[in-house]
């Protein structure tokens, strides 16, 4: 599958699933830590252990994103009720999808200029 880039959008961009992974720009990733800035592979827990720590990359974004992206992989699974109210005391707001559905929504919401942070867990 593939997206159309939006007209706004700059940095890193998803542009499709590939070979079980998220394919950005030139490259494909399992799991992934993306921000307006920059993408990276990433080794997350499981979803039950997800903790702050675990996307400590996504804190240095200046300034904050607007809210966290989270896709739970190949379904939606809530995410523990302790990470969400440690993010909210953070000051981050998280929106759960699973992560198909997680990627579309980061290219059209890049495409409208949004400034946001995703995690993306793996798609199997």
């Amino acid at each position: 599958m593939q997206f159309e880039k939006g007209q706004k959008t700059d940095g890193p961009f998803i542009s499709g699933f590939s070979h079980g992974g998220f394919k950005v720009d030139e490259g494909v990733y399992r799991a992934l830590l993306i921000t307006p800035e920059r993408a990276d592979g990433w080794e997350p827990p499981a979803i039950a252990d997800l903790t702050p720590e675990a996307i400590a990359p996504l804190f240095v974004l200046s300034p904050p994103p607007e809210f966290l992206l989270l896709g739970t992989g190949a379904s939606l699974v809530r995410p523990p009720v302790s990470f969400v109210r440690a993010m909210e005391a953070k000051g981050f707001g998280i929106e759960a999808m699973d992560s198909r559905a997680a990627a579309r929504a980061w290219a059209v919401l890049r495409g409208e200029g949004r400034w946001i942070a995703g995690a993306l867990y793996p798609l199997t």
